[in-house]
């Protein structure tokens, strides 16, 4: 069966024509046939909750630092927030969305992060704090989820073995997610929509991409800005055997399906056969 691993960033949720669309295009896809999986972030919550708490979001490069005291901020921002409201909205699509995250049955197996030197951080080490990075993918458990029928909804934590928790990326995640079940489809969606030749030209969407044609465009600077770490992370799944990537706005008709079935307009598909 056709499986469709799908990223959506926070800011989707909080429009709300964003988000009728999105729940529209995973209706039309599972209708379709199609498995999905869905992971979703929450920096926009995230930041708005710190606020409101008194506290002040710390980035480093455009990074997040998370504190002991941020992550209760993330847990409750991400798991709680924006999870629910996620889940709410696709079950009254009719979808059958099972919201949960990535420590819920070590869907997500994470380790914390070393200090490092980040582009934009100066030139000493940066300790992130509560922050980890991917260490390996609960693929059986996630199976396990789709053959009973349901979407999963995962909220980007980590956890270790030891059961401590993490804040994670979700682009990254999403990929090794994505690789480790062979997914036919990564679906990165975003209210940009898709890869242009000009950014403030919509005629001058680029339709499909191959990999290489991919890492020409960031070369030539055709893709800039928080872009390029999206498609450059992405890429790395056609070695796992994952087909096709797409970069779509929700708020498309058909979007999604177009995407994964490669018989529909919208947005931008990356593949990795040359043309």
């Amino acid at each position: 069966m056709t499986l469709a691993v799908i990223k959506v960033g926070g800011d989707v949720v909080s429009d709300a024509a964003q988000l009728r669309g999105l729940c529209d295009n995973l209706r039309t896809l599972t209708g379709r046939g199609a498995q999905a999986i869905i992971l979703h972030g929450g920096g926009p919550q995230v930041t708005a909750l710190q606020t409101r708490l008194g506290l002040v979001a710390n980035k480093v490069g455009g990074r997040r630092v998370t504190s002991k005291e941020d992550l209760v901020v993330v847990e409750q921002a991400i798991c709680g927030e924006v999870n629910v409201t996620l889940t709410a909205a696709l079950r009254a699509a009719g979808i059958d969305a099972f919201g949960c995250h990535g420590a819920s049955g070590g869907l997500v197996r994470a380790v914390k992060r070393p200090p490092k030197v980040v582009s934009g951080g100066g030139p000493d080490p940066v300790d992130f704090g509560e922050v980890g990075d991917v260490a390996g993918v609960n693929a059986d458990r996630l199976r396990g989820l789709l053959a009973l029928g349901v979407v999963p909804v995962i909220a980007t934590l980590g956890i270790s073995d030891e059961g401590r928790v993490f804040n994670i990326n979700a682009d990254t995640t999403v990929v090794q997610i994505a690789a480790a079940l062979s997914a036919d489809a990564l679906l990165l969606i975003t209210k940009v929509g898709g890869v242009f030749r000009d950014i403030e030209d919509p005629s001058s969407l680029i339709a499909t991409l191959t990999a290489d044609e991919a890492r020409e465009l960031i070369q030539r600077g055709v893709i800039v800005g928080g872009m390029i770490p999206k498609i450059e992370e992405a890429l790395t799944v056609f070695d796992a055997g994952v087909k096709t990537i797409a970069i779509l706005s929700a708020e498309q008709e058909g979007a999604l399906a177009g995407a994964v079935f490669a018989d529909g307009a919208g947005g931008t598909r990356v593949v990795s056969t040359t043309r």
